[in-house]
């Protein structure tokens, strides 16, 4: 392999920096939620999408539209109810009296993020429209494929208590999501700055008032997805990352354990993290740094460890912590 250019390595390391600055110009909207921000910048490397969860409140819609202002790309929002129709999303073809013919309006699914409100309040029928989106990246409308924008990011959120009226995403689905990202609530200093902010006049709905202002855009995006591809994977890793997703399919806690897409899911997350951390190479802690948003939703617990407590976070590290590290 030959050597990179200087001019590669600028390009790299100057994308990495517009990278990490995002974290302080979404900390001028959100306060307290580092993790949240870095899941949704390794999804954007790994051109995957992000199932935000957390109560009513604690600023996952605001993290994604401020995401959206500091990289400069369109974001639209779908509110999910019960009575909401896939052309909704998609689009659909309307006749115009004009020219006697029908064209193609565009659905809000047409941007570069999409912010799925409480994705799970829609059937599943509305559910599957954004699959096709989602893994093909365009929409079939009337038998004609229509590509969708280049970033495309689908950030779904869902509410962890309140299940009544609502429709679980199927596994397959879920699946789809490269990362499962937890939106917990602030710690008590935090939230006293959330409530000053607010005292000193800060509108969560003009995030230019905020002092939100882009940091990086497509091309850098492009730079550091190049970049990303180039971060080297041993023979080692990539057994560890196997061995631990077939000790997922072995728990005895588990009726579905983590697919080999999964598997493939967690060595790309680990590369985009790697990177990110200034690497051209993925070491065993970018696995585990990795590993709970990554396979989270991808396991499936029995019934009766469900009702003794157990979590898929907790039987994931268990997993982490018996699996041997590679040296």
């Amino acid at each position: 392999m030959s050597a990179p250019t200087p001019e590669t390595v600028t390009t790299s390391d100057s994308a990495r920096d517009s990278l990490e600055a995002l974290r302080t110009e979404i900390g001028k909207a959100v306060v307290g939620q580092d993790p949240a921000v870095t899941g949704l910048v390794v999804a954007l490397l790994c051109r995957g999408h992000v199932l935000l969860e957390g109560v009513p409140g604690v600023a996952k819609t605001l993290l994604v539209r401020a995401l959206a202002s500091a990289l400069e790309l369109d974001t639209k929002r779908v509110q999910f109810t019960p009575d909401l129709m896939p052309a909704d999303i998609t689009g659909s073809l309307v006749y115009d009296s004009r020219t006697a013919e029908f064209s193609f309006q565009p659905g809000p699914v047409f941007t570069h993020l999409l912010i799925a409100d409480e994705i799970n309040r829609t059937p599943p029928k509305t559910q599957s429209s954004l699959l096709e989106a989602m893994e093909e990246r365009q929409v079939t409308v009337d038998g004609q494929p229509r590509p969708l924008p280049e970033p495309f990011l689908v950030a779904a959120t869902q509410n962890p208590v309140e299940y009544e009226g609502t429709y679980p995403l199927p596994e397959a689905q879920l699946d789809r999501f490269l990362l499962k990202l937890t939106v917990p609530l602030p710690s008590r200093e935090d939230e006293i700055s959330v409530l000053t902010r607010h005292a000193a006049g800060f509108d969560p709905r003009d995030l230019k008032a905020a002092g939100v202002r882009p940091v990086a855009g497509p091309a850098e995006l492009e730079a550091a997805r190049q970049a990303v591809a180039k971060v080297a994977v041993s023979p080692e890793i990539a057994g560890y990352v196997v061995d631990i997703c077939r000790a997922t399919r072995d728990s005895p806690s588990l009726t579905l354990g983590v697919s080999p897409r999964g598997a493939t899911a967690l060595l790309s997350t680990a590369r985009a993290w790697a990177w990110l951390t200034g690497r051209d190479y993925v070491t065993p802690d970018d696995v585990k740094a990795l590993a709970l948003p990554t396979l989270r939703h991808r396991v499936q617990l029995r019934p009766e460890a469900e009702m003794e407590g157990v979590t898929s976070d907790s039987v994931i590290n268990s997993i982490l912590a018996h699996v041997p590290v590679p040296r």
